[in-house]
């Protein structure tokens, strides 16, 4: 769909002028990989684009057009009110509210060096297509971190019974405690780096 401005001088037509949105190239295929999360669209627009959108995202769980900053607002705390966590993907100051009021803001710019919303991210642009990636590294993160209060607490439990029954010496104690930081540090670097080469090798 396209919106037309028609040019007349003295009753007389001269031309238009026509506008047609134009939608970031692979966003069908990031909407296809995003089918676990519920997507809805707010947008200050009208309605004009809701068939070629419902197109780009056959997932889409509901549209709302003409929405006033304040409107996407509430409509961010709507969906926090029924137990959902929110995170809002949006590109200018109409969308700073939301941005603020979801679990986590993403903003997207295409020049960092102009005004961003305020928000927990900003992502450029062109990488809008990769959030799938974005989102699974910070999954993938969760876990990482989760396993290193594991190996922490395995090693504290085992030098902890060995201090208790009098099996361990003061040396033996302070060489474990270096080795158990170490091995902290080791795992964590190696997991991230795997983690990052799997989803952002290709996108580099």
């Amino acid at each position: 769909l396209e919106t037309a401005v028609y040019i007349s001088k003295n009753n007389q037509f001269l031309g238009k002028f026509i506008f047609k949105n134009e939608y970031r190239e692979n966003l069908k295929n990031l909407f296809t990989k995003l089918n676990l999360y519920k997507i809805f669209i707010l947008s200050g627009d009208n309605s004009s684009e809701e068939n070629q959108l419902k197109t780009i995202i056959p997932n889409v769980s509901s549209m709302a057009f003409n929405q006033s900053p304040e409107d996407k607002l509430n409509y961010i705390q709507n969906l926090q009110n029924k137990g959902m966590k929110v995170a809002m993907l949006g590109d200018g100051l109409n969308d700073a509210g939301a941005l603020k009021q979801s679990n986590v803001g993403i903003a997207i710019s295409d020049d960092t060096n102009s005004f961003t919303p305020s928000s927990d991210v900003i992502m450029n642009g062109d990488k809008v297509s990769n959030l799938d990636d974005y989102l699974n590294v910070c999954k993938g993160s969760i876990t990482i971190v989760k396993l290193t209060f594991v190996i922490s607490f395995l090693y504290n439990i085992v030098g902890l019974s060995f201090a208790v029954s009098g099996n361990m010496s003061p040396l033996f104690a302070a060489i474990l405690m270096p080795i158990s930081s170490i091995t902290v540090i080791s795992f964590t670097t190696l997991s991230t780096w795997i983690l990052g080469r799997k989803y952002f090798k290709k996108t580099a």
